[in-house]
């Protein structure tokens, strides 16, 4: 039962959205159903919170992939991309402000 319960948790994104209180939750409730000792109960948690968060590590970087792949792929203007139009704004205009012909 447990290592079903753990193949079906750690395929898919299910488990990128488990909390530790979830999984402390289903612990609690092994160990009272005495499928579990309290050290497996221990082991169980730790291992799931540890492959939880690489899922979300995963994903999020993943999304943020692909998201930076549309923006690209949209030509839409990045915050980087602003933030250096203006710094060559403000360069010609001090060079414009320093030419005496201006």
């Amino acid at each position: 039962m447990k290592e079903l319960l753990k193949s079906v948790v750690y395929t898919g994104i299910g488990a990128a959205f488990l909390t530790k209180e979830k999984i402390e939750e289903l612990k609690d409730d092994f160990v009272k159903q005495g499928k579990i000792g309290q050290d497996e109960g221990k082991r169980f948690v730790d291992e799931l919170v540890q492959k939880t968060d690489a899922v979300k590590d995963s994903l999020d970087l993943k999304i943020t992939q692909i998201v930076e792949a549309k923006i690209k792929q949209l030509n839409i203007v990045t915050t980087d991309d602003f933030a250096e139009l203006r710094r060559q704004v403000e360069e010609l205009q001090i060079a414009l402000n320093k030419d005496p012909d201006v």
